[in-house]
């Protein structure tokens, strides 16, 4: 399978799934997040599913260049997409691995969170986007990562909008590994490799089980959407979106102001 957005290569028992929007750092919308759900989907053969990225980068998250003027029928679709890739990614019976090529950013972190396992480049960066840029991480950033990561480590990457290197996520426990970027894939294979020695049906078992919190959170994710939803077109996201395209901190307005400022 070969579509414009994603890439799809068999490796033996392996599936490799490569974002392919390298001039926006894979940044997906929704008909590119569903395209990759398809790809998992179609994936359920092989032993083991890896996702990673086409050139420097390897998910940057939901496309922002049309946020300043947002369809607010196509930005649902986007956040409704991302819910729908994350939980292909739990549900799909076989282990996915991130191979996080380059910088993992916004709902590109969140799909790092979302992966069973996570083995980084040396180079790759990581980190939440969203009170930067007019949104908010809610499909994993404020509800799993605290899970994975703590409570009081999850806030600051959702709230503060840092960026961490790859060495720091691993310290973290965002990630399982961190190697040389020339020993990225190999080492994914040698993972892979691991795994497809053991036994798929109780894998399964074991993956689908520890579910648990993903389950859990469905609520927050749905409620998080629909408050997103509900912010479509705020001065906030516009803001937001226009200081990313132009490369400047965003201005954004203080929620009260007292009577001296109107």
């Amino acid at each position: 399978m070969a579509e414009e957005d994603v890439l799809v290569e068999r490796r033996g028992q392996v599936a490799w799934i490569r974002l392919n929007r390298p001039e926006r750092f894979n940044a997906f919308d929704g008909p590119m997040a569903r395209s990759v759900v398809r790809a998992i989907e179609d994936s359920v053969d092989s032993g083991v599913i890896v996702i990673t990225g086409q050139g420097r980068g390897f998910c940057a998250g939901g496309y922002l260049a049309t946020m300043d003027d947002p369809d607010p029928r196509e930005v649902r679709a986007m956040y409704e997409g991302s819910l729908a890739l994350l939980d292909a990614i739990r549900t799909s019976p076989r282990p996915v691995i991130a191979a996080v090529n380059g910088a993992a950013a916004g709902g590109g972190n969140e799909l790092v969170i979302a992966c069973d396992l996570a083995i980084a480049s040396s180079k790759a960066t990581f980190g939440q986007t969203g009170p930067r840029v007019g949104s908010a991480p809610v499909l994993g950033g404020t509800n799993i990562m605290p899970i994975q990561i703590g409570e009081k480590r999850a806030k600051e990457l959702s709230f503060l909008c840092r960026r961490y290197t790859a060495a720091q996520a691993l310290e973290m426990g965002l990630v399982n590994a961190v190697v040389e970027p020339e020993e990225l894939e190999s080492t994914v294979e040698e993972w892979a490799a691991e795994l497809l020695a053991l036994s798929p049906r109780y894998l399964e078992i074991a993956k689908i089980s520890s579910n648990l919190w993903w389950n859990s959170a469905r609520d927050s994710f749905r409620s998080g959407i629909g408050m997103l939803a509900q912010a479509i077109a705020s001065h906030d996201m516009l803001e937001g979106a226009r200081a990313f395209a132009e490369k400047r901190p965003p201005r954004f307005a203080p929620l009260f102001t007292s009577p001296e400022e109107n």
